[in-house]
């Protein structure tokens, strides 16, 4: 029998198939951008096919508000919805019509359009503008929409903002109930259910459909669309843009916001219950009892994209929101609030929805001291004084003295390092060229006598909760808002002693337009505290460490330049908390303190033999190493 081989000729055979047909299709893959571009094509024939029958239905609308069919005659509404679909019947009642439906109650009025079945105005009864104008969130229907975009069983696409709602008032007890219905027939609608209580901001809102499981394509996402553009309320419409964001709460109760100046494109989150549009002292808010699924935002900043000059912008941010809404057995069912209203910490706390996260007092320790301290001492001064500038000043003044034990440590830590001055500039002179030997003998002086350089740094540290709470709290006092105290007309915007129009570019945007007396007299106020607590302890310029002349010079310049345009309550606080700390401090070294005992006590210190702790032993004979391979070398 013949013996078989290996055919090394046909194995070779074999291979080369195998990587002609592997370069074959590697030569004829499509590359990624002729992947792109086929992507990009099945997209743009997707967005033709789904804006033909967007304008196929907007064209039906059109031609529904024009052909007036009466829904008693059955064979022209038969004949009309095989034109017009399920817009015909709606189209033939005697509200589709641009007429407008006031509620209204004791602090809010709101204004609701026919056509897309949305509020067209909100109104603040009780409030104006900074030039005496009444505050409206919305205006004409032209800052704000609300719509509601849906798929319908016969092919198109269908927005609430072009379709005619019927309007029914009614009254429940004391509240007013406006029911406004887009028909599809006598008992098939979608439902929009306005009701308003007496001296409320917050209105019941309820989006509600029935029998409309053969009208609505379930297959299709139906989206909520809800746009706001801000309109300027305050003076400084920079220093209202500042205090100008979205708040969202989600996933059962965790809050998250976009703050700032800045803008975003586009931001995602899951299971939101509600979204606010915040401006610095009003807001707009919508509450929902079945969280969106998801929600999108975008926020766009309208002040730093404009050209004009602050007094004429009128519109601070743009806010679009976008949620996703949930069929259930195949109707619409979600109640919702809306709250037109103040950012008023004691109002919208008393909600109990976690609304009151919207207004900015501080994170963590912060937030807390303006909640359970500030607000509370405020809201009780305010009970039995009428000025609110009074107010602050007397808030600053206790904070003060209840802060005083604290300054006392403060400057008896800064006698003692007066005190000790002279010895240590003779260490530095002596140990000029050896800085660890210096460093060494210096803090053995510190130790023998008693005294410590962090010792004054820790009472500082312990003001600076209060001291940030309190930034955050007086710009948002809405109570501060339009009150006026000696030159100042608004404790809640800039004191203005002199004004020009000239636009002059770099000064302009940041200083503004205006001098404010307030800001100028904190600044002195500051300038003298830091010439009194810097200068007395000041030693030579060590390499590496702040120049404290710089910075006592850079604080009340940067007050003088940025706090120019804040509100001048917050300007007020801090020139008169200066001036209470300058006479706690001449009160504390004339009449508390005195010299010659601590001197006498730091020398009484230097003789007693100080037990040294293990972490001191184990630094000591790491530098005395240190020092001895140093001094081989």
């Amino acid at each position: 029998m013949e013996e078989k081989k290996f055919d090394f000729n046909s194995i070779i055979g074999f291979v080369l198939i195998f990587v002609i047909m592997g370069v074959m299709l590697y030569m004829n893959r499509k590359t990624p951008e002729e992947i792109a571009e086929e992507e990009a094509k099945q997209e743009q024939i997707k967005a033709a096919e789904q804006s033909t029958i967007t304008e196929k239905t907007s064209n039906f609308v059109e031609e529904s508000n024009a052909v007036a069919v009466d829904p008693k005659d059955s064979l022209a509404m038969a004949a009309a919805k095989s034109q017009l679909g399920v817009v015909a019947y709606s189209a033939g009642l005697p509200s589709a019509k641009d007429n407008l439906t006031t509620i209204e109650n004791d602090v809010l009025r709101l204004k609701i359009n026919n056509k897309g079945g949305y509020i067209e105005e909100a109104l603040l009864k009780q409030f104006k503008t900074y030039d005496s104008i009444p505050v409206y969130l919305i205006k004409d229907g032209k800052n704000a929409s609300f719509n509601i975009n849906f798929g319908t069983t016969d092919n198109r696409i269908l927005n609430t903002k072009d379709l005619f709602f019927e309007p029914t008032v009614s009254e429940n007890s004391e509240n007013t109930v406006l029911s406004m219905k887009w028909k599809v027939s006598p008992s098939e609608f979608l439902e929009y259910r306005y009701e308003i209580k007496p001296n409320d901001y917050m209105v019941d809102f309820t989006i509600r459909s029935q029998g409309l499981q053969q009208t609505i394509n379930s297959g299709q996402n139906i989206s909520l669309d809800w746009k706001l553009q801000a309109i300027r309320q305050a003076k400084s419409a920079s220093y209202e843009n500042r205090y100008t964001d979205i708040h969202y709460e989600y996933e059962g109760g965790d809050k998250d916001s976009y703050t700032g100046q800045g803008e975003f494109d586009e931001e995602t989150e899951e299971e939101v219950s509600w979204i606010g549009y915040k401006q610095h002292f009003f807001t707009s808010i919508l509450l929902t009892d079945t969280p969106f699924k998801t929600a999108t935002f975008t926020s766009t900043n309208v002040v730093s994209k404009s050209e004009l000059p602050d007094k004429d912008i009128t519109v601070t941010k743009e806010f679009t929101s976008s949620m996703q809404l949930a069929l259930q057995g195949g109707e619409l069912n979600y109640n919702m609030d809306w709250y037109y209203g103040p950012v008023d910490y004691k109002t919208l706390n008393a909600y109990d929805r976690n609304l009151d996260e919207i207004v900015p007092l501080g994170w963590g320790i912060f937030g807390w001291i303006n909640k359970y301290l500030f607000i509370p001492l405020f809201g009780f001064l305010s009970s039995f004084i009428g000025s609110y500038g009074l107010i602050i000043i007397l808030m600053t003044v206790l904070i003060k003295l209840v802060l005083s034990p604290v300054q006392y440590k403060q400057y008896v830590s800064q006698a003692k390092m007066k005190i000790l001055k002279p010895e240590i500039n003779e260490i530095s002179e002596k140990y000029k060229d050896n800085a660890m030997k210096k460093q060494q003998e210096t803090m053995a002086l510190y130790s023998k006598a008693g005294a410590s350089p962090m010792s004054g740094c820790l009472p500082s540290l312990m003001q600076i909760p209060v001291f940030y709470a309190l930034f955050s709290f007086f710009p948002s006092a809405f109570d501060l808002r339009q009150k006026s105290f000696l030159w100042a007309e608004d404790l809640s915007s800039y004191d203005t002693i002199f004004e020009w129009s000239t636009n002059i570019p770099v000064i302009s945007s940041i200083y503004g337009n205006h001098i404010s007396l307030f800001p100028i007299l904190a600044s002195i106020a500051i300038f003298i505290y830091m010439t009194m607590t810097t200068g007395q302890t000041m030693q030579t310029q060590q390499p590496g460490m702040p120049n404290m002349k710089f910075i006592m010079y850079l604080s009340p310049l940067m007050m003088l330049i940025f706090f120019n345009n804040y509100a001048s309550g917050l300007s007020l606080y801090y020139f008169i908390s200066n001036l209470i700390t300058i006479g706690i401090m001449l009160v504390i070294k004339n009449f508390i303190i005195d010299d010659d005992k601590i001197h006498a006590k730091i020398q009484e210190n230097k003789k007693k033999p100080k037990k040294q702790g293990k972490f001191q032993k184990k630094m000591k004979e790491l530098m005395e190493q240190a020092e001895q391979q140093k001094a081989k070398k």
